[in-house]
C-alpha cells in the first residue's frame, strides 16, 4: 500500500516539474510582465502615499505596512486565480479533454498538479527581479521610504511562509474551479472576466482591505479571497500580530479545504456525462 501511494505522489510531483519546466522557458514576457507591475506598483505608492499625506484621521494600516503589501502584491500577482491554464481550453474546444479521462491518474489531483506548476513558475520568473528592484535599487535611487521592508520579525517571516504556501494551495483550488466549469460552458473566458474583476477587489489587491468602509469589513474577514492576499501581506507586515495569525491561516486553510471538497465533487459529477465538440 506504502508503495502505491509513493508510486501516486512520484506521478503528481513528475507532471508539477514537468509543467514547471516548459513554463520557465517563457522569460522574456516574464521580464515584460514584472517591467509593468514595477510601474503599476510605483503608481499605487504615489496613489496611497498622497492619501496618507493629507489623512485627519490615523490610517488602519501604517505607510510601511502598506508599502509592504504593495510590493508582494506586484511580485506575486501571478497567484491570483483570475484565469485559467489555456491549454485545458484548448481540450475542452477541440473534444481533446475525452483522452484526459483515459489517464491512469484521478483527474482533479492531475489538473490540481498542472495547475500548481501554472500558477508557481511565472511567479517565480517575476519574483526574484521585482523583489531585487523593490528592496535593493529603490533606496540605492534615493526611494528608501517605498523599498520593501524586511519581515517584522522573524515568527512574521516564518508565518508568513506557511500563510504562503496556503495561498497557493487555495489559488489552485479557485483555479481548478474555472477549469472544471468547462464541463458545462465549454468556453471560459466569461467567468475568467467576471473573476478579472472579483478576486483583485476581494483579494485586496486593488486595495488594502483594512482600508474598505467599515461597513463592509465583516464580510471581507470571512471571504475565501482574502486569505490571496490581505493574510499573507499583513502578516509579512506585522499589521496581524502573531497572536492572531494562526487563527488567520486556519482560516485561509478552512477555505482552501471546502474548495478542494467542492471541486473534486464537481469534476466527479462532471465525469458522468460528458459531451464533447462533435457528438
Amino acid at each position: 500500500m506504502d508503495g502505491l501511494v509513493t508510486a501516486f505522489t512520484r506521478s503528481y510531483a513528475a507532471v508539477v516539474v514537468a509543467r514547471f519546466r516548459m513554463l520557465l522557458q517563457y522569460r522574456a514576457a516574464a521580464l515584460a510582465g514584472i517591467a509593468t507591475q514595477i510601474f503599476w506598483g510605483c503608481i499605487k505608492l504615489m496613489v496611497l502615499g498622497a492619501f496618507y499625506a493629507v489623512a485627519v484621521t490615523t490610517p488602519p494600516m501604517t505607510f510601511t505596512a502598506i508599502v509592504a503589501y504593495v510590493w508582494l502584491g506586484q511580485v506575486l500577482i501571478g497567484l491570483l486565480p483570475w484565469n485559467h491554464d489555456p491549454e485545458l481550453q484548448e481540450l475542452f474546444t477541440s473534444g481533446g479533454v475525452a483522452y484526459e479521462l483515459l489517464r491512469p491518474l484521478d483527474l482533479y489531483w492531475f489538473w490540481f498538479a498542472r495547475t500548481l506548476a501554472y500558477r508557481t513558475a511565472p511567479t517565480l520568473l517575476r519574483m526574484v527581479p521585482g523583489i531585487v528592484f523593490a528592496a535593493l535599487i529603490l533606496p540605492l535611487i534615493g526611494l528608501p521610504e517605498w523599498a520593501l521592508p524586511a519581515p517584522a520579525s522573524m515568527n512574521h517571516g516564518l508565518m508568513f511562509a506557511l500563510s504562503f504556501v496556503v495561498t497557493v494551495m487555495l489559488s489552485c483550488a479557485i483555479t481548478i474551479l474555472i477549469t472544471i466549469s468547462m464541463f458545462w460552458l465549454i468556453e471560459a473566458r466569461g467567468l475568467s472576466t467576471f473573476m478579472y474583476g472579483v478576486v483583485p477587489v476581494f483579494s485586496g489587491m486593488i486595495v488594502p482591505l483594512p482600508l474598505f468602509p467599515e461597513w463592509m469589513q465583516p464580510f471581507l474577514q470571512w471571504q475565501p479571497f482574502r486569505g490571496l492576499c490581505d493574510v499573507p501581506f499583513r502578516i509579512y507586515s506585522g499589521d496581524i500580530p502573531l497572536t492572531m495569525a494562526s487563527q488567520e491561516i486556519a482560516l485561509q486553510f478552512a477555505w482552501t479545504t471546502i474548495l478542494i471538497l467542492f471541486g473534486y465533487g464537481l469534476i466527479t459529477r462532471a465525469r458522468t456525462r460528458l459531451v464533447v465538440q462533435g457528438g
